[in-house]
Protein backbone atom coordinates (compact mmCIF):
# COMPACT_ATOMS: atom_id res chain seq x y z
CA UNK A 1 0.00 0.00 0.00
CA UNK A 2 1.48 3.42 -1.20
CA UNK A 3 1.30 5.91 1.66
CA UNK A 4 1.85 10.09 1.88
CA UNK A 5 3.57 11.91 4.22
CA UNK A 6 1.66 15.23 5.32
CA UNK A 7 3.74 17.54 7.30
CA UNK A 8 2.29 19.41 10.12
CA UNK A 9 2.43 22.66 12.10
CA UNK A 10 5.12 21.33 14.40
CA UNK A 11 7.52 19.67 11.49
CA UNK A 12 5.97 15.73 12.08
CA UNK A 13 4.68 13.83 9.23
CA UNK A 14 1.28 12.00 9.61
CA UNK A 15 0.95 8.91 7.43
CA UNK A 16 -2.07 8.12 5.03
CA UNK A 17 -2.75 4.87 3.45
CA UNK A 18 -4.13 6.36 0.08
CA UNK A 19 -6.32 3.57 -0.73
CA UNK A 20 -8.16 4.79 2.52
CA UNK A 21 -8.36 8.47 0.92
CA UNK A 22 -9.80 6.85 -2.15
CA UNK A 23 -12.54 4.59 0.07
CA UNK A 24 -13.33 7.99 1.95
CA UNK A 25 -13.82 9.31 -1.23
CA UNK A 26 -16.30 6.92 -2.92
CA UNK A 27 -18.05 5.86 0.32
CA UNK A 28 -19.11 10.15 -0.05
CA UNK A 29 -20.36 9.44 -3.54
CA UNK A 30 -22.81 6.57 -2.54
CA UNK A 31 -26.12 7.95 -2.03
CA UNK A 32 -27.03 6.78 1.27
CA UNK A 33 -24.14 9.05 2.62
CA UNK A 34 -25.44 11.58 0.59
CA UNK A 35 -28.98 11.27 2.27
CA UNK A 36 -27.57 11.63 5.66
CA UNK A 37 -25.43 14.66 4.18
CA UNK A 38 -28.52 16.35 2.29
CA UNK A 39 -29.63 19.51 4.10
CA UNK A 40 -32.97 18.37 4.97
CA UNK A 41 -34.89 19.00 7.87
CA UNK A 42 -34.20 16.47 10.52
CA UNK A 43 -36.67 13.51 10.08
CA UNK A 44 -37.52 14.37 7.39
CA UNK A 45 -37.90 10.62 5.33
CA UNK A 46 -37.03 11.11 1.69
CA UNK A 47 -37.85 7.44 0.89
CA UNK A 48 -41.08 6.94 -0.96
CA UNK A 49 -41.28 2.61 -0.03
CA UNK A 50 -41.54 3.37 3.96
CA UNK A 51 -44.66 5.99 3.04
CA UNK A 52 -46.20 3.25 0.69
CA UNK A 53 -45.67 0.67 3.16
CA UNK A 54 -47.21 2.95 5.82
CA UNK A 55 -50.50 3.79 3.59
CA UNK A 56 -50.69 -0.42 3.14
CA UNK A 57 -50.76 -1.30 6.53
CA UNK A 58 -53.20 1.44 7.79
CA UNK A 59 -55.46 0.06 5.02
CA UNK A 60 -55.31 -3.57 5.98
CA UNK A 61 -55.82 -2.17 9.43
CA UNK A 62 -59.11 0.17 8.30
CA UNK A 63 -60.37 -3.23 6.50
CA UNK A 64 -59.91 -5.60 8.91
CA UNK A 65 -62.14 -3.16 11.55
CA UNK A 66 -64.54 -2.45 9.37
CA UNK A 67 -65.15 -6.33 8.35
CA UNK A 68 -65.36 -6.94 12.27
CA UNK A 69 -67.88 -3.85 12.68
CA UNK A 70 -70.21 -5.94 9.23
CA UNK A 71 -69.97 -9.07 11.23
CA UNK A 72 -71.41 -8.05 14.24
CA UNK A 73 -73.83 -5.93 12.74
CA UNK A 74 -74.95 -9.14 10.60
CA UNK A 75 -74.51 -11.65 13.56
CA UNK A 76 -76.49 -10.11 16.02
CA UNK A 77 -80.10 -9.95 13.58
CA UNK A 78 -82.79 -11.56 15.27
CA UNK A 79 -82.90 -14.95 14.18
CA UNK A 80 -86.70 -15.84 13.53
CA UNK A 81 -88.29 -18.25 15.60
CA UNK A 82 -89.04 -21.56 15.42
CA UNK A 83 -92.42 -22.75 15.37
CA UNK A 84 -93.44 -26.31 17.03
CA UNK A 85 -96.00 -27.94 15.25
CA UNK A 86 -98.54 -30.06 17.24
CA UNK A 87 -98.64 -33.99 15.68
CA UNK A 88 -101.08 -36.42 16.05
CA UNK A 89 -99.96 -40.55 16.70
CA UNK A 90 -101.09 -42.10 13.05
CA UNK A 91 -100.76 -45.94 12.30
CA UNK A 92 -100.21 -47.21 9.13
CA UNK A 93 -100.48 -50.67 8.02
CA UNK A 94 -100.32 -52.76 4.97
CA UNK A 95 -101.24 -56.40 4.92
CA UNK A 96 -100.34 -58.69 1.79
CA UNK A 97 -97.67 -61.20 0.24
CA UNK A 98 -94.87 -59.80 -2.03
CA UNK A 99 -93.33 -56.41 -2.02
CA UNK A 100 -94.97 -52.98 -2.49
CA UNK A 101 -93.98 -49.78 -2.92
CA UNK A 102 -94.95 -47.53 0.18
CA UNK A 103 -95.56 -43.72 0.05
CA UNK A 104 -96.81 -42.51 3.63
CA UNK A 105 -97.20 -39.19 5.53
CA UNK A 106 -94.48 -38.70 8.77
CA UNK A 107 -93.53 -36.05 11.11
CA UNK A 108 -92.36 -32.86 9.57
CA UNK A 109 -92.95 -29.37 9.52
CA UNK A 110 -93.97 -29.64 6.19
CA UNK A 111 -95.77 -32.90 6.71
CA UNK A 112 -93.57 -34.27 3.54
CA UNK A 113 -94.04 -37.72 2.21
CA UNK A 114 -91.76 -40.74 2.88
CA UNK A 115 -91.27 -43.17 -0.03
CA UNK A 116 -90.37 -46.44 0.51
CA UNK A 117 -89.74 -49.05 -2.43
CA UNK A 118 -89.89 -52.49 -2.71
CA UNK A 119 -90.99 -53.34 0.66
CA UNK A 120 -91.74 -56.91 2.07
CA UNK A 121 -95.36 -57.58 3.20
CA UNK A 122 -96.64 -57.44 5.85
CA UNK A 123 -95.81 -53.94 7.20
CA UNK A 124 -96.92 -51.48 9.87
CA UNK A 125 -95.57 -48.07 10.79
CA UNK A 126 -96.73 -45.51 13.66
CA UNK A 127 -95.29 -41.86 13.20
CA UNK A 128 -96.54 -38.84 14.16
CA UNK A 129 -98.12 -36.10 11.69
CA UNK A 130 -98.44 -32.68 11.90
CA UNK A 131 -102.12 -31.43 12.58
CA UNK A 132 -103.45 -29.81 9.82
CA UNK A 133 -102.11 -32.24 7.31
CA UNK A 134 -104.09 -35.37 5.80
CA UNK A 135 -102.50 -38.25 6.88
CA UNK A 136 -102.16 -40.63 4.14
CA UNK A 137 -100.63 -44.22 3.07
CA UNK A 138 -100.55 -45.32 -0.80
CA UNK A 139 -99.47 -48.89 -2.14
CA UNK A 140 -98.86 -49.78 -5.23
CA UNK A 141 -98.36 -53.39 -6.65
CA UNK A 142 -95.57 -54.56 -8.76
CA UNK A 143 -95.76 -56.28 -12.54
CA UNK A 144 -96.49 -59.45 -10.73
CA UNK A 145 -99.61 -58.15 -9.47
CA UNK A 146 -101.37 -60.05 -6.38
CA UNK A 147 -103.21 -58.40 -3.32
CA UNK A 148 -102.73 -56.25 -0.76
CA UNK A 149 -104.61 -53.46 1.57
CA UNK A 150 -103.62 -50.67 3.99
CA UNK A 151 -105.13 -49.54 6.61
CA UNK A 152 -104.86 -46.26 8.46
CA UNK A 153 -105.29 -45.81 12.53
CA UNK A 154 -105.56 -41.78 14.67
CA UNK A 155 -104.98 -41.74 17.62
CA UNK A 156 -105.34 -45.85 18.08
CA UNK A 157 -109.06 -45.42 16.09
CA UNK A 158 -109.46 -47.16 12.78
CA UNK A 159 -110.40 -44.95 10.13
CA UNK A 160 -110.11 -46.73 6.81
CA UNK A 161 -109.45 -49.71 4.60
CA UNK A 162 -108.58 -50.00 1.25
CA UNK A 163 -107.28 -52.91 -1.33
CA UNK A 164 -105.26 -52.72 -4.55
CA UNK A 165 -105.53 -56.18 -6.76
CA UNK A 166 -103.61 -57.33 -9.78
CA UNK A 167 -100.86 -55.96 -12.27
CA UNK A 168 -99.75 -52.32 -10.84
CA UNK A 169 -103.03 -52.59 -8.56
CA UNK A 170 -103.19 -49.28 -6.70
CA UNK A 171 -104.88 -48.39 -3.18
CA UNK A 172 -104.80 -45.61 -0.68
CA UNK A 173 -106.25 -44.92 2.64
CA UNK A 174 -106.25 -41.28 4.07
CA UNK A 175 -107.60 -39.83 7.20
CA UNK A 176 -108.50 -36.09 8.66
CA UNK A 177 -106.47 -34.36 11.47
CA UNK A 178 -108.22 -30.90 12.29
CA UNK A 179 -106.13 -28.05 12.26
CA UNK A 180 -104.09 -26.45 14.97
CA UNK A 181 -105.45 -24.00 17.13
CA UNK A 182 -103.44 -20.88 17.45
CA UNK A 183 -102.99 -21.57 21.20
CA UNK A 184 -101.88 -25.36 19.87
CA UNK A 185 -98.63 -23.75 18.27
CA UNK A 186 -96.00 -21.77 19.96
CA UNK A 187 -91.97 -21.41 19.79
CA UNK A 188 -89.63 -23.45 21.26
CA UNK A 189 -88.66 -23.63 24.28
CA UNK A 190 -91.91 -22.81 25.58
CA UNK A 191 -94.40 -25.33 27.04
CA UNK A 192 -97.95 -25.74 25.21
CA UNK A 193 -100.89 -27.28 26.72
Amino acid sequence: MPSTRKPDDAGTAEVTDTEDVADTAEVADSPEVAEENSPEAPGEKTSKGADRRGIVVGGVLLAACAGVVVYGVLNTAEKPKQHHVPTSSVTYEVEGEGTADITYQARSESGDAVVADGVALPWKKTVSVPLGKAPLVTITLGEKGGRASCQLAIGGKHVQTATAFGKFGRATCQGELPSPKPSDTYATGQEGS
